[in-house]
């Protein structure tokens, strides 16, 4: 181990460092260099994520972070008002009101009560 004073923005750190890897094989010896990819193989491309299905509305309501669908206040068919709370969403442990961005009727609801969602999922859409 290895003993170093550090000093960052002005204040002074004591930091102890265990000696470990240090680029070379186990026996001392070098790390076989890298090598590149041959020309001829074709590049990976990622799987394409599955479409998810498309709102029939053409303002979309969102989910603004991860996280579960407490509870769903509106249903097809119901006018909302801007600021209407449409869905409870609860993100690290806290409740989140989901409102709606405009007037308008909901044209879809495609989150349920207990489900889980991810930042930018589409939960409901608005006419």
């Amino acid at each position: 181990m290895k003993n170093y004073t550090i000093t960052v923005n002005g204040k002074v750190y004591e930091v102890t460092v265990e000696e470990g890897f240090t680029g070379q094989g186990e026996k001392g010896g070098t790390s076989p260099a890298p090598t590149a990819a041959p020309k001829s193989a074709a590049p990976v491309k990622e799987p394409a994520a599955a479409p998810k299905a498309a709102a029939a509305g053409s303002v979309k309501i969102t989910a603004p972070m991860p996280g579960k669908i407490l509870d769903v206040k509106i249903s097809v068919g119901q006018a909302v008002k801007k600021g209407d709370v449409v869905m409870i969403l609860e993100a690290m442990k806290m409740e989140n009101e989901i409102v709606a961005p405009q007037d308008g009727t909901v044209a879809s609801v495609q989150a349920a009560a207990g489900s889980a969602v991810e930042a930018g999922d589409t939960l409901a859409s608005l006419n």
